[in-house]
């Protein structure tokens, strides 16, 4: 058995959740809050904050791979980005608590991306699916990739099977695909990831129309200008500033790690525009 068909194993399954049809635009709010994609995000405040420090200050691992993003905003105007595209806004003067997210930006979001995948899979664009979190999201990224097929676009697997080693580690890493799903692992299993190494290997193979991604696979395709549709949790601001910079258009801000079934909604919203 290989590291993807173990991987999918442990992963539910696509049920009748995930078929296009009609919904109730408060069916599905309610059940991204059921399913805790919106609602008190897993992440609290202190943590969020901590993040956004830490960008502003270079971390490598907060930029996912973005250049000039650095410093160019401070703590309290991060905070209200964040707060903006959560759809609640965050108390400057607070240090703990929790940190909400409100149902109908991530349906909005979905809708704007869905917009703009129908005009993928109409004019047959060339599309690059990729996730750091292999587990969470992805069934949403597998059945846009089945959607996406259908519909007429051309789903690229990029670099599969590209091999490299990182000196401080025993290691190699990997770029794999579920379908046409990109993920990297480490031989033995996908592995969630910040970097954007995997998606730059990608686009050193080709350069699709657009890309849609999260963590450092959406960060290396906006920095590489590559239209990017992308998810972004409210600990993991990097995209969200990228965004108030004018460098990409359509993020996703909803919490990125809870179950994996829990996101058939945000696909149901992205269907409704097929």
């Amino acid at each position: 058995m290989d590291v993807i068909e173990r991987h999918v194993r442990g992963l539910p399954p696509l049920d009748e959740r995930w078929s296009p049809r009609a919904h109730d635009r408060g069916q599905l709010a309610a059940a991204l809050r059921a399913g805790r994609v919106a609602g008190t995000a897993t992440h609290p405040l202190d943590n969020v904050r901590a993040n956004a420090l830490m960008l502003i200050d270079g971390d490598p691992d907060k930029l996912f791979g973005l250049t000039g993003i650095a410093g160019a905003l401070g703590l309290d105007e991060i905070l209200d980005l964040v707060g903006e595209g959560a759809g609640v806004p965050i108390d400057l003067e607070a240090r703990y608590g929790p940190v909400e997210i409100e149902p109908e930006p991530i349906l909005d979001a979905c809708e704007a991306a869905g917009d703009r995948l129908a005009r993928a899979a109409a004019d047959g664009e060339r599309v690059v699916l990729a996730t750091g979190h292999p587990i969470g999201l992805a069934l949403l990224y597998h059945a846009l990739d089945r959607m996406l097929d259908d519909g007429g676009a051309e789903v690229q697997r990029l670099a599969n099977g590209e091999r490299w080693r990182d000196p401080h580690l025993a290691h190699d890493w990997l770029v794999d695909h579920w379908g046409g799903v990109g993920v990297l692992t480490d031989g033995r299993e996908p592995r969630h990831t910040h970097g954007p190494d995997a998606m730059q290997r990608m686009l050193d193979e080709s350069r699709p129309d657009l890309v849609v991604a999260d963590h450092g696979f959406a960060g290396a395709a906006i920095e590489a200008g590559v239209e990017t549709l992308s998810i972004a949790d409210v600990n993991d601001p990097a995209l969200i500033v990228a965004k108030a910079m004018g460098r990409t258009d359509i993020v996703v801000v909803m919490d990125d790690h809870v179950r994996p079934d829990a996101y058939w909604p945000c696909f149901q919203a992205i269907a409704s525009r097929f």
